[in-house]
């Protein structure tokens, strides 16, 4: 239903405006007193997830609320909101995992002396990804884009001194030529400077898309596809479409994009909880959510093929899926293992919602990725301030300077192993079971030429992720005690559990992803029927042609013949976590093989040190983006501007000079002189017309 700025429609406006008015008052209101201002931050954080919880009857009767207001009339553009099922799902899980990581912040960052700031951004990025959320237009979405930019930059390098407990990476790493680590100022201006490129390409696809429709408005580019019949017969409209997607490759991180992520752990853990979980990351996720039905629409409508955009989404999902997870086999630091891993399992998101569009079912690789996007949201965000508790603990970033902290850290452990069984896809009692599974089934039964390559690298994937994250498991809290705890323990610092103002949140999400993956074969079916009914109301996707207007046809469930399930993708995701998780059992935490034995073989060593030193991808964007522009501007300035420019600039000053002092010499006050010269002058002339 179309509203004004009334009704039902007031909440779906207040879920983004409450986080932003949090943030205006909140230096004023720290004035009156540092407890004050937390309550308030979080306050305002939990008002928006509210605010959120009472648009869900909507999603569940399958309606909408779009409401406008006046904006630009001289473009004939409105500012509005959109909330359908989409964004209402997504608007809960962004505000209540955010209200949560408020509440873990209060505890993690208590007695920073910049939290006033802290929780000016916090609230700012919350409040800018919820409007990316329920924006009913590009224009809209994209100042919420830049918002997380902004806010994410300041966040990243929120402890500008610089001080070395706060770098990433191991200090004297180096890689062709590059240093490996990095500061929290060098980390967020890094991460500006890359989702900028993708933004790049975001604002030239929207304005390519305006210049053909008119509008920005996700509800009119439907409601008339002349435009898209225009763009797709001068070729424009898929280039158009993955310029849009390289945006979210620039948000989400994903390959070539995805350096920046890395680094970013260099903010506070509830900083990267929220990055990492609910915002900034998702955002690219969501945009493909919400573009790819209306291409498919747009295509199917037109009877033109928007086949390789789903493509380019497809594969790039698989490219960063299987590249990151090769990396965050190796890596020593847990914050960059679970950074690794966010932009894997993104790149499984974008598998999925790319395989709907070259599906035989488009709705089951939607409702696959989209699924995986929830599941991860939960036990990603639980994991990194499990990650954050521990760092709190042990006063250091490498999982080497843990081990044993099981029994010290009873509470902390239950909850990550909860969310790591997750993450590895522990069989049948785990959301992240079931939402890998069902990117597995539709890649199986999408008909695509290529399914069998594409789910050779899922279940690859699967393997990698569930034997790091038992090896993340084993060296934090199994094995002997490191040097580093014994050497705090001589000290007398006492190694406990953190705050209830801590636990309790991560705890909370780690159960819910348990809860979820108990009853997950039925969740999965309520949220496939949720998005079959708003496809087929939002977009006419229907699994059969309907009478009056053309339909999308989409044929129905393929062959999951057994309880709901594709044996092939069941049995596939139950071996890889049984492989996966059995080396990481066996290595790292009964202990009955070695894992230093790979620097004892030369080949080992060396695929070793490739995937330590990421694939030398930082290596090449330095040298590539950063020295190699640079010595050219060098090079320019030496030979080109300052020998030749400099050398022209005088050379003319000097002529120049010359010619007035001639010009001076003969200008000189007589008037004998001048009637002198001007006899001459006729003279020679007249001797000129004589000859």
């Amino acid at each position: 239903m179309a509203i004004g700025l009334e009704g039902i429609g007031v909440s779906a406006w207040l879920v983004w405006i409450l986080p932003f008015a949090g943030a205006a008052v909140i230096a004023g209101v720290a004035k009156a007193g540092h407890r004050v201002r937390d309550y308030t931050a979080v306050g305002f954080a939990l008002a928006s997830a509210i605010s959120a919880a009472t648009l869900i009857p909507l999603a569940l009767d399958i309606e909408e609320v779009h409401s406008q207001v006046p904006w630009i009339s001289s473009l004939g553009l409105k500012a509005g909101v959109l909330a359908d099922p989409l964004a209402i799902v997504m608007a809960n899980l962004v505000g209540w995992i955010s209200f949560l990581i408020m509440v873990y912040s209060t505890g993690y960052m208590h007695g920073d002396r910049d939290l006033t700031r802290y929780w000016f951004f916090m609230l700012f990025f919350i409040g800018s990804m919820q409007l990316i959320v329920l924006s009913d237009n590009l224009l809209m979405v994209f100042f919420g884009w830049e918002g997380v930019g902004l806010a994410s930059y300041a966040l990243i390098g929120f402890w500008y001194y610089d001080r070395k407990k706060d770098y990433v990476g191991a200090e004297g790493h180096i890689a062709g030529g590059i240093a490996m680590w990095a500061s929290p100022t060098h980390a967020g201006l890094k991460a500006f400077l890359m989702t900028r490129a993708g933004d790049t390409m975001m604002l030239a696809g929207m304005f390519l898309i305006f210049m053909h429709a008119g509008t920005f408005g996700f509800k009119e580019l439907l409601e008339d596809t002349a435009w898209a019949t225009t763009m797709a017969q001068q070729n424009l409209l898929v280039p158009a479409a993955i310029l849009l997607f390289g945006g979210a490759i620039g948000k989400s991180a994903q390959f070539p994009l995805n350096e920046w992520l890395l680094e970013a752990m260099t903010g506070p853990t509830a900083v990267s909880a929220l990055i990492h979980a609910a915002t900034m990351v998702k955002a690219g996720v969501f945009l493909v959510a919400r573009i790819g039905p209306l291409f498919f629409a747009l295509g199917a409508a037109g009877a033109f093929s928007m086949e390789e955009f789903f493509e380019v989404v497809a594969w790039v999902g698989a490219i960063t899926a299987f590249l990151l997870a090769t990396q965050a086999l190796v890596n020593p630091e847990i914050k960059k293992v679970l950074a690794y891993s966010t932009g894997s399992q993104i790149g499984y998101m974008m598998m999925g919602l790319g395989i709907a569009g070259l599906s035989l079912n488009f709705v089951d690789g939607y409702t696959s990725g989209f699924f995986h996007m929830m599941s991860h949201a939960m036990f990603k965000a639980s994991l990194f301030m499990g990650a954050g508790a521990l760092l709190h603990a042990v006063g250091s970033r490498f999982m080497t300077d843990m081990g044993g902290l099981r029994k010290p850290m009873k509470k902390t452990y239950i909850f990550v192993l909860l969310a790591s069984l997750s993450l590895a896809g522990a069989p049948l009692f785990t959301s992240g079971f079931w939402s890998k599974d069902a990117i597995f089934a539709s890649v199986l039964e999408s008909g695509y030429t290529y399914s069998w390559p594409l789910f050779g690298m899922a279940v690859v994937v699967a393997v990698m992720t569930a034997f790091y994250t038992f090896r993340m498991i084993g060296m934090s809290f199994f094995g002997k005690k490191s040097r580093h705890l014994e050497e705090m323990e001589k000290k007398g610092h006492h190694l406990h559990d953190v705050t209830a103002s801590m636990w309790v949140p991560f705890a909370i999400l780690a159960v819910a992803s348990i809860a979820i993956g108990v009853v997950g074969f039925v969740f999965e079916a309520q949220i496939h029927h949720l998005f079959t009914e708003y496809l087929a109301e939002s977009f006419g996707i229907h699994g059969e042609e309907e009478e009056g207007g053309p339909a999308i046809h989409i044929l129905p469930e393929g062959d999951r013949t057994y309880f709901g399930l594709n044996p092939i993708a069941a049995a596939a995701s139950v071996g890889a976590f049984a492989i996966g998780a059995a080396l990481g059992f066996l290595f790292y935490i009964v202990r009955k093989a070695d894992p230093t034995a790979i620097g004892r073989n030369i080949i080992t060593r060396a695929i070793w040190k490739f995937l330590y030193n990421r694939w030398y991808l930082n290596t090449a964007l330095y040298w590539g983006g950063v020295i190699g522009p640079l010595a050219i501007f060098r090079f320019i300035w030496r030979y080109f501007e300052s020998t030749i420019i400099d050398g022209v600039n005088p050379a003319f000053q000097q002529s120049m000079t010359f010619m007035s002092r001639v010009v001076k010499g003969g200008q000189t006050g007589i008037t004998q002189t001048y009637l002198f010269v001007f006899g001459v002058g006729i003279m020679i002339v007249v001797m000129l017309l004589l000859l």
